[in-house]
């Protein structure tokens, strides 16, 4: 693989670490700011918690036009951006509505990042490559995950002012991140959308030495040629690569993923470890979070997206019906760390590995952009109204009724594998649009 591209794809795949961290960071200080703030669960969940997942739903709905107008390039030094001041506002925040305004920031970058970081990656990857190279923004939500559970245990005792070092010391990695994002060169498939044909065959010329770049730049304006000026996602021969995208992150969701990440410590206080175990088990979510997410990367082009989608939904059905049985019968809190790093090792290893992945290959590229934007809306609305509930809905109907409905929904998910999703492995994103474009 060419030094450079793997270079730039981890360049870029760096905003998934901030994604990671800026969306788990918050469950180590939550309970924290309920008790500090004295808010109601209804507000605590919808406020203080979900004002970053609507700033994601918005990020992610108004994301694809900077990432095609502005480019990619550019987005995510914006992106890097965003991530900063967030994390240096909610750090300063002294009451519940300007904490929720700067969480809403990073949430803006968070949402953003989902179109353009595997936007550019899969832009510039070779087809035999593109599954691990994109994975990779997937390794880095899943790290930035693990040093937010790892960073929040450190920091829980270091007194009453814990939670501001938590969610504060995303400022130096977004910091870091921003600087090292100049350096990386624009998308050359962007460039051609844009008719700056000098410039991309500059890039493709880096990407692909040995190959014609004037081959590539063919296949690329052949399918442009077939394209109508203005045109957008929503015209019937787009329709599924549209359905795909809606069904592939309406399931991820729908698992209840962000439900786990973002209360892990609560889920596991109430079902019986005290809150230091709850904490140190959260750890163990983001360890295997982590060693899955690499199995899944090092397989997704091996196997296809399609064979690790048949593995993740069956772990899904028996981890999270595990996990409902457990709250329903009153099973030892030990057993329940190991049901949840089941279910996490199913995530990882096939739906956390493969959206990113397989929504940046659906559609063209004069359409990618907007077509990611509407596969991450649909992620991260449905991001922002399930953790939002989780409070209330744990309060009423009860822990073992909520993974009871994820575990239904995940056997719907496994038929939508067996019949709709089509294999996009191995296959150049030019050759994908004809396949899928009817």
């Amino acid at each position: 693989m060419n030094k450079k591209i793997l270079i730039w794809s981890i360049t870029a795949a760096l905003a998934g670490f901030l994604f990671g961290f800026d969306t788990v960071v918050i469950s180590g200080a939550e309970k924290k700011l309920q008790l500090l703030w004295g808010s109601s669960d209804m507000f605590h969940g919808v406020v203080v918690i979900g004002m970053a997942l609507w700033g994601t739903v918005i990020g992610a709905f108004f994301g694809g036009i900077p990432t095609n107008k502005l480019g990619r390039k550019n987005t995510l030094i914006w992106i890097g951006v965003l991530y900063t001041i967030s994390a240096i506002g909610s750090a300063l925040s002294n009451d519940p509505i300007t904490f929720a305004v700067f969480r809403f920031i990073g949430g803006l970058g968070v949402g953003a990042s989902t179109i353009a970081a595997p936007a550019y990656i899969s832009e510039i990857a070779p087809a035999k490559d593109r599954g691990k190279l994109v994975g990779l923004y997937q390794f880095n939500i899943v790290f930035g995950i693990l040093i937010a559970f790892l960073s929040n245990y450190l920091l829980n005792n270091i007194g009453e002012n814990a939670w501001r070092w938590m969610v504060g010391i995303e400022a130096v990695p977004a910091a870091i991140y921003t600087v090292f994002a100049c350096t990386i060169p624009k998308s050359p498939r962007w460039l051609l959308t844009k008719f700056r044909n000098s410039e991309a065959i500059g890039v493709l010329k880096i990407i692909n030495p040995d190959q014609d770049p004037e081959k590539l730049m063919l296949e690329i304006k052949d399918e442009m040629e077939n394209t109508i000026p203005n045109e957008n996602i929503f015209l019937k021969k787009y329709r599924f690569p549209l359905v795909l995208a809606f069904l592939i992150a309406f399931f991820n969701q729908l698992s209840g993923i962000n439900a786990l990440l973002y209360y892990a410590p609560r889920i596991l206080t109430e079902a019986g470890l005290a809150e230091s175990s709850a904490l140190l088990s959260s750890i163990g979510v983001g360890v295997t979070n982590l060693i899955f997410t690499l199995l899944g990367i090092f397989l997704i082009d091996r196997l296809g997206r399609k064979q690790l989608m048949y593995i993740c939904s069956f772990g899904y059905i028996i981890s999270l019906s595990l996990v409902s049985a457990a709250f329903f019968f009153s099973w030892e809190g030990s057993l329940m760390p190991i049901f949840l790093f089941m279910f996490i090792a199913a995530h990882a290893i096939g739906q956390g590995t493969v959206i990113w992945v397989f929504i940046s290959e659906i559609f063209p590229n004069h359409l990618r952009g907007s077509g990611q934007s509407f596969g991450s809306s649909v992620h991260w609305v449905l991001a922002a109204v399930v953790p939002s509930l989780v409070p209330v809905l744990f309060s009423t109907i009860g822990a073992g009724m909520v993974f009871l409905f994820f575990a239904i929904m995940m056997g719907f998910q496994l038929l939508f594998v067996i019949f709709m999703m089509p294999e996009t492995k191995g296959i150049t994103l030019e050759e994908l649009s004809k396949k899928l474009i009817k």
